[in-house]
């Protein structure tokens, strides 16, 4: 565990007496502390786990974020960028970066306030409004603490942060023209390359593939089937010791260092090459005021039994590369142009 325990040891500070208003600022500091990069966000995640074990949603989280950092490292590496213009690799590295700074500075005050609750032995649930968390999982956070459903809890969480990102990143017309209707998020997006990873120290990884990632009820349903794998009876060990003994760097080599991977190419570490970046809401309304909650949100997802993608992931990485070879002879045409001879031929 990070030695940074929660609140820097200002716990003591507190007590069941004190005013809401403490709790409040108390959280959002923290949150503001541990939200700088995708490297800091992993490890609050891992932490929070290993601190309260049944809020199984934040060890999925930190996975998840693990495998954010490595695919924000890859735009840094060389086959990236010679296939990608600088400001390109820039407009795709901020969809990670402001997805994930989004759902951590709305996931992360609830689990402090869970934490608190659980220390002082009470529900802190009614401040959750207050931290502009929305009314769905403020119900829901009331629920698990009168019924223990871990199940219903992660459920509902995937279903809140999908929604959370959906409008200020997914819909936002920035992201929109500079990521999501180019062609090489398309084509990435419709020929499955690219995968969420649950490594291991052995070098096996498995997950699921990531597509139709524009539409909210398929990454809830990637995040139900995530969670399915990650914690399944014969596997949740194996995920473990991999986050215990491996360090988040943001480089691939956090995974590629136990396996042969034929498709392998060398990726920088995160924060040699991200400085921390700053982030603004505008405006935060409340998802769960403005949708109806479907019920289809909390039915089981239906996950393939071929959880072992070591294969199959190696060589849907080859293909990558040899897209980002094309995409760059393509790229190299155009700078060329069409012949300036005499005969314009």
């Amino acid at each position: 565990m990070d030695k940074n325990p929660l609140f820097l040891g200002l716990l003591q500070e507190i007590s069941p007496f004190s005013h809401p208003s403490i709790f409040i600022q108390l959280i959002k500091n923290e949150t503001t502390r541990l939200n700088q990069d995708n490297i800091s966000r992993t490890v609050s995640y891992q932490n929070f786990y290993f601190l309260h074990p049944d809020i199984e949603w934040s060890f999925l989280a930190s996975m998840v974020s693990r495998n954010a950092g490595w695919n924000m490292c890859d735009l840094q590496s060389e086959p990236f960028q010679k296939a990608l213009q600088k400001h390109v690799r820039r407009e795709i590295f901020l969809t990670y970066e402001k997805a994930n700074w989004l759902i951590f500075q709305d996931a992360y005050p609830q689990l402090l306030i869970y934490h608190l609750s659980s220390i002082l032995g009470q529900p802190l649930f009614h401040l959750l409004p207050a931290l502009r968390v929305s009314a769905f999982m403020k119900k829901e956070w009331e629920r698990y603490w009168k019924t223990k459903d871990r199940k219903r809890l992660v459920y509902a969480l995937i279903i809140n942060e999908q929604h959370v990102i959906e409008q200020p990143v997914i819909k936002h017309p920035y992201y929109q023209r500079g990521v999501f209707h180019r062609l090489f998020f398309l084509l990435q997006d419709r020929l499955h390359f690219s995968s969420v990873l649950f490594p291991t120290l052995t070098g096996r990884l498995y997950g699921a593939n990531v597509s139709h990632f524009s539409n909210v009820n398929q990454r809830i349903k990637l995040g139900k089937c995530l969670y399915h794998i990650l914690f399944h009876p014969l596997l949740i060990e194996k995920f473990m010791h991999f986050a215990i003994e491996t360090k988040h760097t943001g480089s691939r080599h956090d995974y590629e260092q136990f396996g042969r991977f034929s498709s392998a190419f060398f990726t920088p570490k995160l924060r040699e090459v991200y400085p921390p970046e700053k982030h603004h809401i505008h405006e935060i309304k409340d998802w769960s005021n403005e949708k109806n909650i479907r019920q289809a949100w909390f039915n089981n997802p239906k996950v393939s039994e071929t959880y072992d993608i070591t294969k199959w992931f190696d060589g849907k990485r080859k293909q990558l590369l040899w897209g980002l070879h094309l995409l760059k002879i393509s790229s190299d045409i155009k700078k060329i142009g069409p012949s300036n001879g005499p005969n314009g031929n």
